[in-house]
């Protein structure tokens, strides 16, 4: 005889664990469509760009402006708006806004850095605006109403842009009259800074060289990356897009998908690389998952009713679309594992647990490792060696260590409309550790963080007789939480710098086609 609680806890574990090999089986999938496409789309591009710039005079490429969104960014202020302004592109058809919305010594530095460029020549203007109203999408906005260019490029503090960016990817969105945007792939300034930045920087390269690409060399919907891309701006002024708004806080993906839904295009460019600085310090990289993971659900609340009415879109699709919005949730499901995975079995009696759940446990352990292959092979794509396995272990305890910060954040962006933009604070670093001039905020998760850690270490500890290797995971879930809940503890201020950064000089631009960044 079945007891209600023992059913209950059957399907409470199948639900636990079909839906994390859902999105490990999604990831082959990803892997899969962006092979079978990067060598035509790589030929494809790569012509278009060298017959435009062969056959079109200067004094017919378009008008571009860069905008900067600046907040309290002194330490990367001066090099990103000299790279900016330092990009190759014909005379006098290339603006650059500064979109400072700073309250500290930023804007002297901006004043000055603007000053020089502009006694050197560059089009360089400051746009201050009486309040942050929307943040970065507020300022976005505001700039955009002056803003002479008919392609937008945008660029957040802790970019570097390289001097070709613009005479490489304007063509790809000046021959297509139905592409809304142009994105690129991020680099790394500090890929090797820290056992995070290691790991970070390999999940960006995954998103990158596989999940856009296979999106959108696929015909699915997918998302400006809210910098290192440019913008039509007539896309962004259409009426059934309706611009930048600010009822959510990732509004470069709100502001995607409003403009796929009306009928536009993206191309994504991968061979185009535009590097920028990681997160080194916990709480920052926390803030800024945090941000992440509670935006893209205010996006699937607010749009996935949209998706699923368009006529345009096919039902695969729609699927797709999806996913992609909901891929943060798995962070709930993943706090379940932890807290109740291993003990569900306990509470059945054998002839309540099917042979087949064990061929279930295989097929989990399966799509479990999908992650790690995918990593792997992204960095193969973008040109590097093959990440070894103690640099994806480090992305493997990153990711389950942040299972408690993404999945509050999860349940926050179901119930809260808009919020504050938090920023990133950078530090300015090339590759050695530096120190921001700005305190990272601090979680209020830590505690938890550590006791769901030493608990998942109790269990792994105690069930280790019968579960051998099997019981890995929750040693890997112990070490993350741990490592994420102490790195991120209250600790006392350190003294702030106020001086800015050292100046980046600008690369030099190089021949077409460019090789991919090694990062």
């Amino acid at each position: 005889m079945t007891y209600p609680v023992e059913v209950l806890c059957l399907v409470l574990f199948l639900l636990l664990v079909a839906l994390p090999s859902l999105y490990g089986f999604h990831m082959y999938l990803l892997m899969y469509l962006a092979r079978r496409k990067r060598r035509q789309v790589r030929a494809q591009q790569r012509a278009v760009i060298q017959q435009y710039r062969r056959q079109t005079p200067e004094d017919q490429w378009p008008v571009v402006t860069t905008q900067l969104p600046l907040f309290n960014e002194i330490t990367v202020a001066r090099r990103v708006i000299e790279a900016a302004a330092r990009m190759d592109y014909p005379a006098g058809r290339h603006e650059v806004q500064v979109l400072d919305d700073s309250t500290d010594g930023t804007r002297l530095v901006v004043d000055q850095v603007a000053a020089e460029l502009v006694a050197q020549g560059y089009d360089v203007k400051v746009v201050r605006r009486p309040s942050r109203q929307h943040y970065k999408a507020g300022a976005l906005a505001e700039g955009l109403k002056t803003a002479r260019g008919e392609f937008i490029a945008i660029f957040d503090a802790d970019f570097v842009p390289d001097r070709s960016f613009l005479r490489q990817m304007i063509p790809l969105i000046a021959t297509r009259p139905d592409v809304c945007v142009v994105q690129g792939r991020w680099g790394h300034l500090n890929a090797d800074e820290s056992w995070v930045t290691e790991g970070l920087s390999l999940g960006l390269d995954m998103h990158f060289a596989i999940e856009q690409a296979a999106r959108n060399w696929n015909g699915l919907l997918m998302n400006f990356n809210g910098t290192g891309g440019i913008w039509r701006k007539a896309a962004i002024n259409d009426p059934q897009v309706g611009g930048w708004s600010g009822d959510t806080i990732t509004e470069d993906l709100d502001l995607s998908y409003r403009a796929q839904l009306a009928g536009w295009k993206m191309v994504f460019c991968d061979q185009v690389v535009c590097p920028a600085e990681i997160p080194a310090d916990i709480n920052a990289l926390k803030a800024q998952q945090r941000r992440w993971a509670v935006g893209i659900m205010q996006v699937a609340r607010k749009l996935l009713p949209a998706v699923w009415r368009s006529q345009r879109l096919s039902l695969w699709q729609k699927l797709q679309a999806t996913i992609h919005l909901t891929q943060y949730a798995i962070a709930v499901p993943m706090i379940l594992v932890a807290l109740i995975g291993r003990l569900l079995p306990l509470m059945l009696r054998g002839d309540v647990w099917p042979t087949w759940i064990q061929w279930l446990c295989i097929t989990f352990l399966l799509a479990a490792v999908a992650p790690c292959v995918a990593y792997m092979n992204a960095r193969r794509v973008v040109g590097g060696s093959i990440p070894g396995p103690l640099r994806v272990l480090k992305l493997m305890i990153l990711g389950l260590g942040l299972c408690v910060n993404n999945g509050v954040a999860v349940i926050t962006g179901l119930v809260q409309k808009g919020g504050e933009f938090v920023r990133t604070p950078k530090s300015g670093s090339l590759g050695r550790p530096a120190r921001s001039a700005y305190a990272s905020l601090p979680s209020r998760l830590w505690i938890f963080e550590l006791l769901l850690g030493l608990y998942c270490l109790a269990q792994f500890l105690v069930f280790l007789p019968s579960d051998g290797v099997g019981g890995l995971f929750l040693l890997l879930y112990a070490v993350g939480l741990m490592l994420i809940g102490w790195g991120s503890r209250p600790r006392r201020a350190r003294p702030r710098s106020t001086a800015p950064a050292q100046t980046l000089p600008a690369p030099a631009a190089p021949a077409w086609p460019a090789s991919p960044a090694h990062s």
